[in-house]
């Protein structure tokens, strides 16, 4: 019976003890919601911010990131772009092949798309063409003596023009374009893009000849004139001999009497000595 009794006064101990602390909790409860609601709504604000930075910075995984937030694409150093009229002239893979060119050849997506539309062409002639600047290029890349890359095309939706698309991809990673198309060069420039034409480097390295230097000549047809014969510099620029038509095939020596510039290059005039 004793037991008993012990047993049942220990309930009723635990059962007032859960109530007082239940009570205690609940007035814990009170008193902290009325002193938040006492806190200004700034501090309150700032708290809330503080709060969801901690739980952002703790679950990376799960929080997707805002797009801002991307790693931007990494800039190619040296970069050199070819444009299509620049691979199948083919010059400049000599140059390449010189060594004067240093850096990182670029080929963007568009260029390469293009360049394979000309070597699909029905035309025989730009077939050719085509085909050839697609070999030249699988030949650079397989010498490595210059590293070659293929740059994807970013379009963000956007139809853009083959000129305008290498423009700008050049202009991103502060690269150079080389190119035979004068109006490419102009635009380019336009654009504040460093663009080199192979036409225009070639005219700067041919043979500065001045009136009264002698020349070795060989004249190879007649010009315009029934009585010039036309010769070439080794280089490839013209030089008009007067009365020199009796002479085709023969190897004779000349002045330089006049020097012509031409949107082609220069074109020499001169006289048998």
């Amino acid at each position: 019976m004793a037991e008993n009794r012990k047993t049942k006064n220990n309930k009723k101990e635990a059962a007032v003890s859960s109530k007082e602390k239940d009570k205690v909790k609940k007035q814990t409860t009170e008193s902290i919601n009325i002193h938040v609601s006492d806190l200004p709504a700034k501090l309150v604000s700032a708290l809330a911010d503080e709060v969801a930075k901690n739980v952002i910075n703790r679950l990376p995984s799960v929080i997707p990131r805002r797009s801002g937030d991307k790693k931007k694409s990494k800039k190619i150093e040296n970069a050199i772009f070819l444009d299509t009229s620049a691979i199948i002239d083919g010059r400049v893979f000599d140059v390449i092949n010189l060594g004067l060119l240093t850096g990182t050849v670029v080929i963007p997506e568009s260029i390469l798309l293009e360049l394979k539309h000309i070597a699909d062409s029905q035309d025989t002639i730009k077939r050719e063409r085509g085909q050839r600047g697609l070999s030249k290029l699988d030949e650079l890349k397989k010498s490595k003596r210059i590293k070659v890359m293929h740059l994807p095309d970013k379009t963000n939706g956007e139809e853009k023009e083959v000129d305008e698309k290498l423009i700008e991809i050049t202009k991103q990673h502060r690269g150079k374009v080389i190119t035979c198309d004068y109006n490419l060069e102009k635009k380019a420039s336009i654009s504040g893009t460093v663009a080199i034409n192979i036409n225009t480097l070639a005219n700067h390295l041919k043979i500065q000849a001045v009136p009264g230097e002698a020349l070795h000549i060989r004249v190879l047809h007649k010009g315009k004139d029934t009585t010039q014969g036309v010769g070439y510099l080794d280089d490839g620029t013209m030089l008009v001999v007067e009365n020199a038509s009796g002479e085709v095939g023969r190897e004779i020596d000349v002045i330089v009497s006049r020097v012509i510039q031409t949107s082609a290059g220069k074109i020499l005039f001169s006289k048998k000595i």
